[in-house]
């Protein structure tokens, strides 16, 4: 069962889906710190390289499962038209409302 995106506990984490979903690169890169940081299947990546591969050019859409930790684990059905669609964990680091990590993996 998918959870909206407007109910999701944390409003960064609710903030970073919103962006991903509506392909809103202004959006996203102001709920991550300036110095954020993230890694993909346990492999630190340049988060504006990532982000613009993963999300913005491949049109990055995510349907979120389920959510832990205070809303800063999400399982969610990812999907882009590089890769099409996957299960994938995501884990974040909320400091000051704002996120500093984020961790994507399958899930």
């Amino acid at each position: 069962m998918t959870i909206a995106v407007a109910k999701l506990t944390d409003p960064a984490v609710r903030a970073f889906v919103t962006a991903v979903n509506a392909n809103d690169r202004a959006a996203l890169f102001a709920v991550l710190a300036p110095d954020a940081t993230m890694s993909d299947d346990g492999s630190d990546r340049n988060v504006a390289d990532w982000t613009e591969r993963e999300i913005f050019a491949s049109r990055g859409h995510m349907d979120v499962q389920s959510e832990g930790d205070h809303g800063r684990a999400l399982v969610a059905n990812y999907s882009n038209e590089t890769w099409g669609e996957m299960r994938t964990a995501w884990r974040f680091t909320v400091d000051d409302g704002r996120i500093t990590r984020f961790e994507t993996g399958q899930a």
